[in-house]
């Protein structure tokens, strides 16, 4: 095979590995509902008219694999080397929800940017060209939002390919053209603030439910689930690391320096030389303090194999996602999924007092309910007929009311029902002991994602 063919074969094989990860979680364009793989295409397709480097082409359509499927940084390397998982790493948002509010977590990220390469800038000018397109011409409310960040970003992108830079830069101009953008920061309205129109009770309820979220989140934290890492001085036999690792079911291992945890081997790497030989850096999105939230670690998981832990400023534990599967971790994840089903419960009998939330129900469902309740009553279980709804028709009946929409954070019905049936879906498989990495892992991580940001005050 000539190497032209090779690397013809690289873009072929990121396409297909890309596309079939974006499909396995059904993702799609938010606006148009269009197969993921149309703006994958899009910033493919830019990218390539800019430079016929198949590692940037092929990290183009990989580019978003990392923050939103359930492959890491680490399955990219193992697939299609360290070229391209360095590009995708470039071009991978580092901030975590636990960071701040939006504008602080988007000067992170943009910090992030900053140092990467030249060429995941190049990648970076065609991914935000394609999505200011999409979002300028959807949604003119975020549109506002959106390109005073991309403005900012663009300060920072300035050594990417010119003529990239120079279409993003025309493609905000004219998109802010269309939109009249006032001159200034602006920000995005904070979850709960979305409607002017919301009531005083429906403020305070949606700042009570952030609160009793942020209070339930924080009661698990990362040292509650890591293991410890043990760690060797960097100049230790790695055949020696590797025999320990393997007697211990270990996959990986600390180097110290000076005294000091300075980076990790992983056991599949190491042969005959020294630690340091096969020492891979930690990076900065990669280490958590020891009482960071479980979100925080479900995010990194996203990202990469291992998240480690800092505790007394010395990386002292690691978490893969096998360590999701510990009760604490199911706990936490059975925990918020009831208090939400209770707060939406809750909510409806607020706003229905009288019962007439029925009338918004199919016949059929509503007699499911009066069954079950009879059933309940005759064994002398006394219960309200709303106890008796499943979690998708109390949230369908709530979330159909926009300002009930707005208090508990989702800007549109479709958002609503997408989290609600992952809801159901992750509590199924945690009542059944059913393998929650495998099955949820990507539904796991936006719920994190969105918790995290319900879960911030105003």
């Amino acid at each position: 095979m000539t190497a032209h063919s090779n690397t013809a074969t690289l873009v072929h094989r990121a396409r297909e590995f890309a596309t079939q990860a974006h499909r396995r979680i059904d993702q799609r364009r938010k606006y148009s509902k269009q197969a993921y793989e149309v703006h994958l295409k899009a910033v493919a397709d830019l990218v390539a008219s800019a430079t016929d480097d198949q590692e940037m082409i092929a990290a183009a359509w990989l580019h978003d694999t990392v923050e939103d499927t359930p492959a890491t940084l680490g399955d990219i390397e193992r697939e299609f080397g360290s070229g391209v998982a360095q590009l995708v790493a470039d071009l991978t948002d580092v901030s975590r929800p636990g960071d701040g509010n939006r504008s602080v977590r988007k000067a992170i990220d943009r910090a992030h940017t900053a140092q990467a390469s030249v060429r995941a800038k190049t990648v970076k000018l065609a991914d935000l060209t394609d999505n200011c397109r999409d979002i300028c011409e959807h949604d003119e409310r975020f549109a506002r939002v959106f390109m005073v960040e991309m403005a900012a970003l663009l300060e920072v992108l300035r050594e990417g390919d010119q003529r990239l830079y120079k279409k993003a830069e025309t493609t905000l101009e004219r998109c802010t053209k269309r939109l009249a953008l006032r001159q200034g920061p602006q920000t995005m309205p904070s979850i709960g603030e979305q409607a002017s129109d919301l009531s005083e009770g429906d403020r305070e309820f949606a700042a009570r439910n952030r609160r009793a979220l942020r209070l339930f989140m924080r009661a698990f934290s990362a040292q509650d689930i890591a293991e410890p890492l043990r760690s060797f001085d960097a100049e230790f036999d790695a055949d020696r690391i590797a025999d320990y690792l393997k007697d211990r079911g270990r996959q990986v291992a600390g180097l110290r320096e000076s005294g000091h945890v300075k980076g990790y081997v992983r056991h599949h790497d190491l042969g005959d030389a020294a630690g340091h030989d096969y020492m891979r850096g930690f990076m900065r999105d990669q280490v958590i303090e020891g009482d960071a939230s479980l979100a925080d670690v479900v995010l990194v998981l996203t990202r990469h194999d291992y998240c480690f832990v800092r505790v007394l400023d010395d990386i002292a534990g690691v978490i893969s996602r096998g360590e999701m599967q510990k009760p604490v971790v199911r706990m936490w994840l059975f925990g918020f999924i009831t208090t939400i089903e209770m707060t939406l419960r809750e909510r409806t009998m607020l706003r229905w007092p009288d019962g007439s939330w029925t009338e918004k129900i199919t016949p059929s469902r509503l007699h499911k309910a009066q069954s079950l309740r009879d059933e309940r009553q005759r064994r002398g279980q006394e219960c309200e007929l709303l106890d008796c709804m499943q979690l998708s028709d109390v949230a369908k009946i709530l979330l159909a009311v926009p300002e009930e929409r707005v208090a508990f954070g989702f800007d549109s019905t479709a958002a609503a029902k997408r989290v609600v049936k992952e809801m159901e879906s992750l509590r199924n498989n945690l009542a059944h002991a059913q393998d929650i990495v495998t099955h949820d892992w990507a539904q796991i991580a936006r719920m994190a994602r969105n918790l995290e940001n319900l879960a911030k005050s105003a």
